[in-house]
C-alpha cells in the first residue's frame, strides 16, 4: 500500500454515490428487465468513469466505490453489509425480526448479546426524533430482509467477486493507475445475523471468517488492496441494551478481532487496510464508545493501515488519543477529515488543520487523509464530490505546512 515521504496522500472510505443510471440498472436486473451482459456492460462503464472522477478530484488511493454492491435508491446505509447475504451459502431469508430466531445455546459463550436495531440505546433515547420525519434524523428507507444461518456457511460469491475485480482492474488501467482498493465485510459485522445452525456464536463467527477469507484472498491475489469494513467493532456498543461494562465489551470484541486476524492469516498485511466507524446513519450518537477505549483493540488488528471517523462532531476531538498512543513503525492511519455526517462542505483550511494534528502525533509520513465513512448513500452526490475536492485541497495545504 502506497505511502509518501514528501506529501499527504488522500483516499476515501469505500462507498461513493451511485449514478442514477447505475441504480436503475440494479433495479432492472432485480426485476428481470435486462440480461447479465447489459448489466455488466453498464457497471463496467460506471466504474471506469468513477475511477477517472476520483483522480480528477484529487484522490490518490482510489476505490471502486462499491459499485458491485447493489443499491436500489440513493439513500442506502446497508449495501456494504447486505451484499454478503448473496455471497454466502447456508443462509435463508426469515420472516422474524433480526435476533429473534437464534436457537437456544447459540450465544451461551457471550457475556453480552446484541439487540435488534430498533432497540439500540440511541434509538430508544431519541425515539421522538427518530419518529419525526421532519427532525433531520435519517435512516435508510429501503427495506432489508435479514437472513438466518440454517446450514454450514460456504462462500458462493466467486462469480460476483471476480466480476468486481475484473471491472476495477480495467478501470484502473484505463485511467493509468496501478493501485486501487476494494472493500469486503469483516467477520464481526458479517456475523450480525441470526444463527440457527452453529452451537455457539463463536463457532458461527469463525465460520464467517473462513467463508469470507475466500473473498479477501481473491482481492489480494488480483494485485489489489483489501479494505476490511467492520463497524461492528465500535458500533456494537450501542446495540447492546442495557449498556455493558467496558471490560465485558472489550472481551466480547477481542474475540471478533481474533476471528478477523484468523481470517487474514498468512495474507500480506502490507496490502490490507481496516475501516472502523460508529455507524453511518444521520442521527444522534451520544452512546458511542470513546476511541480511547477502542484504540488498543484497533491496533491489535494485524493490517497495514487503519481508517476511522475523525471529522464528525462526535469524534473530532479524539485526535488527542494519538498523543498518548504509540503507533507501530510499520503502520499508517487514515483519519476521516471530511465527514458523511453533515451536508456542510468542509473548508480546506479546516481539513488541513485536522490533518496536521494527526501528523504532529504520529508523523507526517504516516498519515493518509480520508473520509469518515463511505459517502455513497449518505450525502447528495454533488456534496460528496465537493467534499472529496475539499479533502484534496486540504491535503495540499497540510503538505505546505508539514514540508515547508
Amino acid at each position: 500500500m502506497r505511502s509518501s515521504t514528501d506529501r499527504i496522500l488522500t483516499t476515501q472510505a469505500g462507498s461513493l454515490p451511485r449514478p442514477d443510471a447505475l441504480i436503475e440498472l440494479n433495479r432492472s436486473r432485480a426485476e428481470g428487465g435486462i440480461d447479465e451482459q447489459q448489466f455488466h456492460s453498464g457497471v463496467n462503464q460506471a466504474v471506469t468513469e468513477l475511477v477517472g472522477r476520483q483522480r480528477s478530484a484529487g484522490v490518490d488511493l482510489v476505490g471502486d466505490g462499491e459499485f458491485g454492491k447493489s443499491v436500489s435508491q440513493r439513500v442506502d446505509y446497508g449495501a456494504w453489509w447486505s451484499y454478503s447475504f448473496q455471497r454466502l451459502g447456508g443462509l435463508e431469508l426469515a420472516d422474524a425480526p433480526l435476533f429473534e430466531t437464534t436457537h437456544e445455546g447459540a450465544r451461551a459463550t457471550e457475556e453480552v448479546a446484541l439487540t435488534s436495531f430498533g432497540n439500540r440505546r440511541d434509538r430508544v433515547g431519541f425515539a421522538e426524533a427518530y419518529a419525526d420525519p421532519t427532525s433531520g434524523v435519517e435512516v435508510s428507507t429501503s427495506p432489508m430482509n435479514f437472513p438466518v444461518c440454517r446450514g454450514p456457511l460456504t462462500y458462493v460469491g466467486h462469480e460476483a467477486i471476480n466480476a468486481d475485480i475484473a471491472r476495477f482492474k480495467r478501470a484502473l488501467e484505463a485511467n493509468g493507475l496501478e493501485e486501487g482498493f476494494m472493500t469486503a465485510i469483516a467477520p464481526a459485522s458479517c456475523s450480525r445475523i441470526d444463527n440457527e445452525y452453529y452451537d455457539s456464536q463463536e463457532e458461527f463467527l469463525y465460520a464467517c471468517a473462513e467463508a469470507m477469507r475466500e473473498e479477501y484472498k481473491a482481492i489480494i491475489d488480483a494485485g489489489l488492496i483489501l479494505q476490511l469494513d467492520d463497524p461492528a467493532i465500535a458500533e456494537n456498543w450501542d446495540q447492546i441494551n442495557p449498556e455493558p461494562s467496558v471490560a465485558d465489551y472489550k472481551r466480547f470484541t477481542m474475540r471478533r478481532v481474533e476471528a478477523l486476524n484468523h481470517a487474514i492469516r498468512d495474507l500480506p498485511k502490507d496490502r490490507i487496510r481496516f475501516h472502523l466507524c460508529w455507524g453511518s446513519w444521520h442521527g444522534p450518537h451520544t452512546t458511542d464508545l470513546p476511541m480511547r477505549d477502542l484504540v488498543d483493540l484497533l491496533l491489535s488488528i494485524d493490517v497495514r493501515a487503519y481508517s476511522f471517523e475523525a471529522g464528525n462532531v462526535r469524534h473530532e476531538h479524539e485526535w488527542k488519543v494519538w498523543q498518548d498512543v504509540t503507533l507501530p513503525d510499520d503502520k499508517l492511519i487514515m483519519p476521516g477529515v471530511v465527514s458523511h455526517a453533515t451536508n456542510v462542505v468542509e473548508h480546506p483550511e479546516l481539513v488541513a488543520d485536522r490533518i496536521v494534528r494527526f501528523a504532529e502525533c504520529v508523523g507526517r509520513e504516516r498519515v493518509v487523509a480520508s473520509t469518515d465513512c463511505g459517502l455513497g448513500g449518505r450525502v447528495h452526490p454533488q456534496l460528496a464530490w465537493a467534499k472529496l475536492e475539499a479533502l484534496a485541497s486540504g491535503a495540499e495545504l497540510a503538505t505546505e505546512r508539514l514540508w515547508p
